[in-house]
Order: structure tokens, then sequence, then C-alpha cells
């Protein structure tokens, strides 16, 4: 196992806390033979781990928090002090986030997606964006439509 922490000792213990988690952990399968890397079976280990060796909750949450926010949602219902608290101003912060957006406009009406190539990228020929992944398989089975918005 190889870990990258930064020079803070609590960074470096939560870290290797979290990586152990990981080794505790039960796996569980899901779909397409994948397995939930950050779920409730997790943080309830790591949780565990960080209180066993002496670290606040309020900066596990914090710190676990800032990187996965998910483990929000797990501290909630894992009665972690701290994590109602947390969870409230990240939604805040959210819905803050959110209404300070602009409106999205519309640089290119919907029209059907033609592909071409383009080195080594497959674009759509009336807008120029790329098409990858998901998206270019299903639209090389059978066509499609789409828009391209934008913000400004």
């Amino acid at each position: 196992m190889a870990v990258t922490a930064g020079t803070d000792e609590l960074d470096q213990r939560l870290t290797l806390l979290h990586e152990l988690a990981h080794w505790l952990a039960p796996r569980r399968r899901r779909r397409r033979g994948r397995t939930t890397h950050h779920g409730a079976d997790f943080y309830a280990i790591a949780f565990g781990l960080y209180l066993a060796h002496g670290i606040p909750a309020a900066e596990a949450i914090d710190r676990e928090g800032g990187r996965y926010p998910s483990s929000l949602r797990h501290a909630r219902a894992l009665g972690v002090v701290g994590a109602e608290e947390a969870w409230r101003t990240r939604r805040r912060a959210l819905g803050e986030r959110a209404r300070s957006r602009r409106a999205p406009r519309v640089l290119v009406a919907e029209h059907t997606v033609r592909l071409v190539r383009d080195g080594r990228w497959t674009r759509c020929a009336v807008c120029g964006v790329r098409v990858v992944g998901p998206v270019l398989a299903r639209l090389r089975r059978r066509a499609g439509r789409h828009v391209l918005l934008g913000v400004g």
C-alpha cells in the first residue's frame, strides 16, 4: 500500500486510518462487478477508527467531508457528533451556489448529432462538441439529438 499525505501529522493519521478502513471494510458487490468504495459499512469502520485513535469527531468530519461529501450523510446516520450541523452547512452552501449560478442559454439549438472524426476525437459535426464514452457508444448504435448550452 502506498499512501501520500502532507506534512500535517493529523492529516497523515487520518489518511492512514482511512486506508486501513478500506482494508478492514467488507467488500460488497454491486452492479457490473464494481464494489462500493465509500459506503455505510466503510464509514462505520472509518469513524470508529478515527475516534479510537484520538482524532476529534469535528476534525474527522471536517476533513473527511471536505474530500468525500458523501461521508457527511453516513456520519449523520451513525450519529457522529457534529455531523448534522456539518451536513446542514454543506446543504446551505450548495443552495447558495445554485442560486448564484446564472441560467444557461442555448448556444446551438437542438439538432441531430452527426459524428465525425477529428484526429483522435469524435465530434458532432454541427456544434463541434466532443462525444466520448457511453454517449458515443449509444450514438454509434442509433441516432440521437442534443442541445449545446452555455452560461455567460
